[in-house]
């Protein structure tokens, strides 16, 4: 049962059934479903206008799609963590690379499917040092975009439920940037380095 409050993250690849389901689930409050193919910087807009329409009882937005675009997604950011008085959001996707970290940080998330396997991190980035920083870099320096982005989502996993760290504004911006940085075609070894470097000072700080 869904509840009108905040906003969350459904995986699902059923949007426009699991979308019809949520609003069912929500009656009698309203709800303005948003389903598309692929999630643009146009319709956000169009979410964004309707999020400051005025309501007196709560009203959710369904946002479903295979995929946001980086400029929807950040178009979305501020409204996602200030929403309007008596606004909610609901967003669905396949997985949950698909949105930016600074996105998935802001919301709930549940998984309808099983859950995803991540593969294992060979690197602690609680004891982080220049030298198997760079070692493991180069092992991972030719993967192509989808290896790369997936190893970035494997890599964020890992540091906030493998080792449990509680990310700072900056690591987390540093994620959301290199998903951005991979799909420009941005060389894999300093997209990583990028990342790393952040945990790199905390760890430096600490001792």
């Amino acid at each position: 049962m869904f509840t009108p409050s905040g906003g969350s993250i459904v995986i699902t690849q059923r949007f426009e059934d699991k979308s019809l389901e949520i609003q069912q689930a929500l009656l009698p409050l309203r709800c303005v479903r948003f389903i598309r193919e692929d999630f643009k910087i146009e319709d956000a807009k169009e979410v964004i206008s309707e999020a400051y329409k005025s309501e007196s009882q709560i009203k959710t937005l369904i946002l479903g799609a295979k995929s946001f675009t980086i400029p929807a997604q950040n178009a979305l950011l501020k409204i996602l963590e200030e929403p309007p008085h008596h606004i909610a959001f609901i967003l669905l996707a396949p997985n949950k690379s698909t949105f930016l970290p600074t996105v998935r940080s802001r919301l709930s998330l549940t998984q309808e499917r099983s859950e995803k396997q991540y593969a294992p991190i060979t690197l602690s980035l609680r004891t982080l040092d220049l030298s198997s920083m760079f070692t493991w870099v180069k092992e991972h320096e030719k993967l192509k975009k989808h290896e790369a982005k997936e190893l970035i989502e494997n890599l964020f996993h890992h540091a906030a439920h493998a080792e449990t760290l509680a990310l700072t504004t900056t690591q987390i911006e540093g994620f959301d940037k290199a998903f951005r940085l991979i799909e420009l075609n941005a060389r894999v070894q300093s997209v990583l380095v990028m990342i790393l470097m952040n945990f790199l000072k905390e760890v430096k700080r600490a001792r």
